[in-house]
């Protein structure tokens, strides 16, 4: 064997993150490729998406660390892939060589911005029969996001839910996701963004940018039984007067400050999620998508070498539906 074919078998192009927080610099170089352990496979990576999360952990990391202990964290990007499986664990049952698997981590960050990537099985499920790499990746994160917190919020048949940033990563499947559980569904976005949330099957929407839709005008109400806040930005107490009764606030953790956690934590039917990846989750998700009952919103591909212009437009705040990386072309 020759030594550029061995360079080959344990070298994998990958994007090495260089810095923290605000000023962190991704770039596309080289590092050993991971070996699965007993219970994982390892995946070549065709795509993966990108998520606010990546970013805001890396600056929460910035802060919260020395300069020490930065240099001892791998600031590693990248938790939703779409691939093949190249490789199984020695105890790896239900899956095999060539499975087409989408899924992702939160406990580790799997650090799929690269050619191959490992992870645990229990976090996996196979693609969609009807779905590429470019769809499938887009959904484990954001998609499981809204399934949990729609469940977490109760949400089912004849229930009203609002859904604050419907035109977002996880707004555009909770809004999908919510009519397959039998909601009456009502979306709240910008006026840009009207079409793209009536065209999921939201019922009604709402356009922020047209005055506090937090506050109902005289004579109109409001009451929702969910109130699903996927920007993170509001608080039960600042969406006090779109909930009924018994109505569920739901927030994902994205901005969520010290003190709206411990808002959350007092208040009966309000929390925050946190999101974790099951192959149950993602089976439902995908039978859906086969049905054609949901569906991936592609807001921008890019390439690996492109990781950096990818999440400069995450961090813009702009982006409608999903940013995906295309890791093997085709």
């Amino acid at each position: 064997m020759s030594l550029s074919t061995i360079a080959l078998a344990v070298f994998m192009k990958a994007i090495i993150p260089e810095g923290f927080g605000p000023s962190v610099r991704l770039t596309l170089g080289e590092r050993k490729r991971p070996v699965p352990g007993k219970n994982d496979v390892l995946v070549k990576v065709h795509a993966a998406s990108v998520n606010p999360k990546d970013w805001k952990l890396n600056l929460t990391l910035a802060r919260a660390a020395p300069p020490l202990g930065r240099r001892l964290i791998p600031p590693l990007f990248g938790d939703d892939l779409a691939g093949e499986i190249v490789q199984l664990g020695a105890g790896v049952e239900g899956f095999e060589v060539g499975d087409r698997v989408y899924g992702m981590d939160m406990r580790l960050r799997t650090a799929t911005l690269a050619e191959y990537a490992v992870i645990d099985t229990r976090r996996i499920a196979l693609m969609p029969a009807n779905t590429g790499f470019i769809e499938a990746a887009a959904v484990p994160l954001a998609g499981q996001t809204a399934l949990q917190g729609l469940r977490k919020g109760q949400a089912g048949p004849g229930r009203s839910v609002l859904i604050i940033g419907a035109s977002g990563g996880v707004g555009s499947y909770a809004v999908q996701i919510a009519r397959q559980l039998g909601c009456h569904v009502t979306g709240v976005c910008s006026t840009r963004n009207i079409e793209l949330v009536q065209s999921l099957g939201a019922d009604a929407v709402i356009d922020y940018t047209a005055g506090d839709y937090r506050q109902p005008a005289p004579g109109q109400r409001r009451a929702f039984d969910l109130v699903f806040d996927v920007t993170a930005y509001e608080t039960p107490a600042s969406c006090g007067a779109l909930l009924a009764p018994a109505g569920y606030f739901i927030s994902t953790m994205g901005h969520a400050r010290p003190a709206l956690r411990t808002l959350l934590s007092r208040r009966r039917n309000a929390s925050l999620l946190r999101v974790e990846s099951w192959t149950a989750d993602l089976q439902t998700i995908g039978e859906w998508m086969t049905a054609g009952a949901v569906r991936s919103v592609i807001d921008s591909r890019f390439t690996l070498a492109e990781a950096q212009q990818a999440y400069e437009r995450s961090r813009s705040g702009r982006a409608r539906g999903k940013i995906v990386i295309a890791v093997t072309p085709g």
